[in-house]
């Protein structure tokens, strides 16, 4: 089994504690995040339809993960979820997803090992200061000592969240629970 195939049964599934109930119809804040691509990001600065995916973290082939990482319910799938938003990243555009981000509490040396192993075209952003995670009270864990965000998404359209999933579950289903919405609703604004 590749690291992007996981038998989702063997893998606790995440309650919705509702720690993330608050967020549709909140606006992103003027908080800049470093990307792992060109210039920082300033969230409140981007306009169009954005989708923002929040996960714990994304684990190397090189480094071991926490101890009982898979029994964290909601903790596994980072990599099957970046690499389904990599897979369908043509169609999110066709449906007018202007930007996607994948974000994460790790630092953007961490991430661009891997968004360049897992070809993401498209940029990670590091909220290792918790910047955007305290300034929308983002749900999190935490793990050996380490603050991590929960897994959830977020649709963004100009700067004013229209739609959170939340709990993400399994990760490597987001992208296409991403794109029924979108297309849900595009019949709905016709």
């Amino acid at each position: 089994m590749s690291l992007t195939e996981v038998d989702w049964s063997l893998i606790p599934a995440p309650a919705d504690d509702g720690r993330a109930a608050h967020l549709e119809g909140l606006s992103l804040p003027d908080v800049t995040l470093q990307a792992t691509t060109g210039p920082a990001v300033t969230l409140a600065n981007l306009r169009g339809l954005v989708v923002f995916y929040v996960y714990p973290m994304t684990g190397r082939p090189d480094r071991d993960l926490p101890d009982g990482w898979d029994q964290i319910p909601g903790a596994r799938g980072c990599t099957p979820q970046s690499c389904a938003f990599r897979d369908h990243y043509a169609e999110l555009r066709e449906w007018g997803v202007t930007a996607l981000f994948g974000i994460s509490t790790q630092s953007r040396d961490y991430q661009m090992e891997a968004a360049a192993r897992l070809h993401l075209p498209f940029p990670l952003l590091s909220d290792a200061d918790q910047l955007l995670g305290k300034a929308m009270n983002l749900p999190g864990i935490e793990v050996e000592g380490v603050h991590l965000h929960k897994r959830l998404t977020i649709i963004v359209r100009d700067s004013v969240i229209a739609k959170t999933f939340y709990p993400v579950f399994p990760p490597d289903q987001d992208a296409a629970t991403v794109i029924e919405w979108l297309r849900a609703d595009a019949e709905e604004r016709a």
